[in-house]
């Protein structure tokens, strides 16, 4: 999990289908290996809450080094919002807080798949 394409192409099939907006954690050990993803939040076509609280809980409870956000857009594109990178800052702000490292934040739109990273957003 440290090239961004190889994130990318599991998430394409992660999210294929979906209707819904989701949030996922994926969840990385100090060398960026997987240790586990949780399908966290859960909304509608438009939007989903997410509380900064359970992300903490969760890479606690993975004893993760760093972490990967990523939600899907159903609408189909894959820009981010205000919202969204409010959201990004604040769990990265978060999660510092317990020596957890937030390295990226995609979205994922169908075939389409943004990177905050890439982007400067992280």
């Amino acid at each position: 999990m440290n090239a961004p394409a190889a994130v990318k192409d599991c998430l394409k099939i992660h999210f294929a289908g979906r209707e819904y907006e989701s949030f996922v954690v994926l969840h990385l050990d100090a060398q960026h290996r997987l240790l586990g993803v949780d399908d966290l939040f859960h909304g509608t076509l438009t939007q989903t809450s997410v509380y900064p609280r359970e992300v903490v809980k969760a890479a606690l409870r993975h004893n993760a080094a760093a972490v990967i956000f990523a939600h899907n857009h159903p609408s189909g594109v894959a820009e981010p919002s205000k919202s969204d990178e409010m959201l990004t800052q604040a769990l990265k702000q978060a999660l510092a807080l317990v020596d957890v490292r937030a390295l990226d934040h995609f979205i994922v739109a169908g075939s389409e798949v943004l990177s905050f990273a890439e982007r400067g957003l992280i």
